[in-house]
């Protein structure tokens, strides 16, 4: 847990700083021009983090699940090896990904000017600047990485619906309140992700604005990431300690 745990602030980490220093400086500057390299390279970057921390956060389920579900095999089906192996994959979906998608929505013809309408640059706002009919060269890895966004999904769900069969079945309360506690912090990360992405990107066309898309942006692309560590520092009983002192 701990080795996924480093991956994932590096995922964090990397998170913020691909619109984090950016926007303070147009906001420090009073500018808000950035070249076409660099939006493709912010485009990138926060793709593959953001995909790194999705991926992530799915290996992490399948290592909670493990630790409840089949404790006596956790040695052998979670060795060093196997989390090496099993985070370079994750790193790896997320580069490849990045990779198509920032390619693709880069080799787009600009028709409606250049002025994107958020912080940073995604790949909604960048398509509302090129031509409708190029749309449908877009849609070909959309769905793509949908796909296998969605199965990472059904992986966590199924995942969760075995661990909380597994937690039910403990006879003494006190075992129960181990594995779930086990269990809450990484369910409040992957929430918190989740449902701030979802929400931003499949909300109904009719709620759109700019400043709400504005806000929408900040909530998935800032705030999952720095709350993160807060979230899995808190079960640590020293800093527990040091929070209610204060």
């Amino acid at each position: 847990m701990f080795f996924f745990l480093l991956n994932l602030a590096l995922a964090d980490l990397g998170s913020i700083c691909t619109t984090v220093p950016k926007a303070i400086h147009s906001a420090l500057w009073d500018t808000r021009n950035i070249s076409c390299t660099g939006c493709a390279a912010q485009l990138f970057f926060l793709l593959f983090f953001m995909g790194a921390e999705y991926y992530l956060l799915a290996i992490m389920c399948y290592d909670r699940y493990v630790s409840i579900c089949k404790p006596l095999h956790y040695g052998t089906l979670l060795g060093s090896r196997a989390c090496a192996h099993m985070a370079a994959a994750a790193w790896a979906s997320a580069f490849l990904t990045a990779l198509l998608l920032t390619s693709n929505t880069f080799s787009l013809p600009l028709c409606h000017g250049n002025a994107l309408g958020q912080f940073f640059c995604e790949i909604p706002q960048i398509l509302k600047l090129s031509c409708s009919k190029s749309h449908l060269r877009e849609l070909g890895f959309i769905p793509l990485s949908a796909c296998l966004s969605f199965g990472c999904f059904v992986f966590i769900v199924f995942s969760y619906v075995q661990i909380f069969r597994a937690v039910l079945r403990i006879p003494s309360e006190q075992g129960r309140h181990k594995a779930f506690s086990t269990c809450l912090p990484h369910l409040a990360v992957l929430s918190l992700f989740l449902s701030t992405v979802i929400f931003a990107h499949l909300k109904p066309p009719s709620m759109s604005s700019p400043s709400l898309d504005l806000a929408l942006s900040v909530l998935y692309s800032v705030v999952p990431p720095a709350l993160n560590p807060l979230i899995y520092s808190l079960r640590n009983q020293e800093l527990k300690a040091a929070v209610w002192r204060q």
